[in-house]
């Protein structure tokens, strides 16, 4: 099994991540990360989906997902042809004692602290899935007392862009 990035843009309507959800559900599919959200063309969601399986299956859930009448268009990233980054909030015990040294390593990553309390400092840090868990690794001897971590988005490099070419809602049908 190979992880596979796919980037899809839908309609903006109530239903729309549940029916593509339910898809990848039927076919026994787990889906690693999921991000929805608006983009440039009004009425237009991108939603980026990480998922992990074999290229055939993956090739039949593309074409039954093209067959959804809100989906305008389905691209496969490349990871090499991608900018794909991630969002994690971490909170972390800091008392006086060990609170320079949690800032060193937010440093060392270029994260940044949010939120400053007596004993604990909230890290936002942004990156690929493994400059995100190095961080977690870094910082677990401190006490992770919490974390959220967002689904992955991703665009290709490069000029061109999957919505230069894409149906507006209300001209899919045309």
């Amino acid at each position: 099994m190979s992880r596979h990035t796919l980037s899809v843009l839908v309609e903006d309507q109530p239903g729309v991540l549940a029916r593509i959800s339910a898809l990848f559900s039927r076919r026994g599919f787990n889906i690693e990360s999921l991000a929805v959200g608006p983009t440039e063309l009004e009425g237009v969601s991108r939603m980026t989906i990480a998922v992990n399986v074999e290229d055939l299956p993956l090739e039949q859930v593309t074409k039954q997902l093209n067959k959804l009448v809100n989906v305008i268009k389905i691209v496969e990233l490349d990871p090499d042809a991608a900018v794909q980054r991630e969002l994690l909030l971490v909170k972390v015990k800091a008392d006086q004692d060990s609170r320079s040294h949690v800032l060193e390593t937010v440093q060392l990553f270029r994260a940044k602290v949010v939120d400053v309390a007596v004993d604990t400092l909230t890290v936002e840090a942004t990156g690929s899935r493994d400059k995100l868990e190095a961080l977690l690794r870094m910082l677990e001897p401190f006490g992770i007392k919490e974390l959220v971590q967002s689904g992955m988005v991703a665009v290709g490099r490069g000029p061109r862009s999957i919505t230069d070419r894409a149906l507006r809602p209300a001209d899919k049908s045309a």
